[in-house]
């Protein structure tokens, strides 16, 4: 998969360059199925939430970008569901667009509905998450990020990158979330950390290329 791991969306001209750019075609001409599974977990969970995500009504434009179609794949019904029709709409897509919420609430979903096993396949698929849907890929969160408790009853996530995230820097919305605790939160990771805020995303090309694209503020914490 290509990949363009956001904070909060597509806020600015540059990420939604980055967009296009691992499209390889205008978002009009590219369909999309968007994933609102995190954003019924964690203790600060409400319907409202996936709604506006889906809707197209959130701060953070993804489903409202403009694309050709949009569909909902909703992790828990998965199961639920004949495997070849499912896995069919995710092929077919273009982009996954995935929902911020509980990143640990949805490792667990993409892992028991099987989206997961997928993913080393959708070579040409450009995964877009926000916050705990970006976050969701890295090797784990770090305690400050757990409040849905998987049965593994740790932090990990799923692995796909090798670095950290830690979004919402500097949030108005989450005050605690600022340098000086990104700084104290890295020290804690095994491995490269994005400090990032609403304004930046991180964009990894198919053959792993890692770039930061941002009109805001950022930070790389590296131990190397």
């Amino acid at each position: 998969m290509k990949l363009l791991l956001t904070d909060s969306g597509v806020r600015n001209a540059s990420i939604l360059a980055a967009l296009v750019d691992l499209l390889g075609k205008p978002v009009a001409e590219a369909s999309a199925l968007c994933i609102p599974t995190a954003g019924y977990g964690g203790p600060y969970a409400e319907p409202g939430g996936p709604w506006r995500f889906i809707s197209g009504q959130a701060a953070g434009p993804m489903t409202g970008l403009g694309w050709k179609s949009v569909g909902v794949l909703e992790l828990t019904a998965l199961p639920g569901i004949d495997k070849e029709r499912w896995v069919s709409w995710v092929r077919e897509a273009d982009a996954l667009l995935v929902n911020g919420g509980d990143a640990l609430y949805l490792a667990h979903w993409m892992r028991e509905s099987g989206l997961a096993d997928l993913f080393p396949s959708l070579r040409d698929t450009v995964y877009v998450g926000i916050s705990a849907g970006s976050m969701v890929l890295t090797p784990r969160i770090g305690e400050a990020f757990v409040d849905w408790t998987p049965p593994s009853g740790d932090d990990r996530t799923l692995g796909v990158v090798d670095f950290f995230l830690f979004p919402h820097l500097d949030s108005p919305g989450r005050p605690e979330n600022t340098m000086a605790e990104a700084e104290r939160w890295a020290a804690g990771m095994a491995g490269p950390a994005y400090a990032i805020d609403a304004q930046t995303a991180v964009k990894v090309t198919d053959d792993g290329g890692v770039e930061v694209v941002s009109e805001g503020h950022w930070r790389l914490f590296d131990p190397a």
